[in-house]
């Protein structure tokens, strides 16, 4: 575990399970569907149960569906964590526009926090965001995810503590470099 203090606040690094933090809030690297899917998305949808995907279904019928770097909020449904933070991380593939994919990442993480922030949320638990099946490369991800969180802790928000949960020892070590 690495911990780094910015101005009232603390981000905490560890390696586990998104599903099982008891974070006022967790984020789920969902796509644009809501509907759940493989990796974090899946997996939170899986412990949190069928609440989360009803209201996951009934955003999508006043909305539609969710544009990459936009995030909206549901219950914790079965989780530990009161509330989802659901967000769409940009795909990356060959001929990218890395600026505006880099833009669309920030935005990710500084949505997911106001989002937060608005329910007076004290505390705040990550994924590596577009890593997995999206393929953004993971060094320039955690670099971007740090840099947004640090960003948006200079402000004044009800957000203390942001852990980063990572799954695996490269992802730790990445975004513990990142910091």
């Amino acid at each position: 575990m690495k911990e780094v203090k910015v101005g009232q606040a603390r981000i905490v690094f560890i390696k586990g399970d998104i599903t099982k933090q008891t974070t006022d809030a967790i984020v789920n690297a969902a796509n644009s569907s809501l509907m759940g899917g493989g990796g974090v998305d899946g997996a939170i949808h899986r412990a949190g149960g069928p609440q989360i995907l009803s209201e996951c279904k009934e955003i999508v019928r006043k909305q539609g569906r969710l544009p990459t770097g936009q995030a909206v909020i549901t219950s914790g449904g079965k989780l530990p964590a009161k509330f989802v933070i659901h967000t769409v991380g940009p795909i990356y593939g060959k001929n990218a526009d890395c600026r505006k994919l880099s833009v669309e990442l920030r935005s990710c993480y500084i949505e997911s926090l106001r989002l937060a922030a608005e329910r007076k949320v004290t505390s705040i638990s990550f994924p590596s965001i577009s890593t997995g099946a999206y393929r953004y490369p993971l060094i320039a991800a955690a670099a971007i995810a740090v840099a947004a969180v640090k960003d948006f802790l200079q402000g004044e928000s009800s957000i203390k503590e942001v852990y980063f949960v990572l799954f695996n020892d490269q992802t730790y070590n990445s975004y513990v470099n990142a910091a």
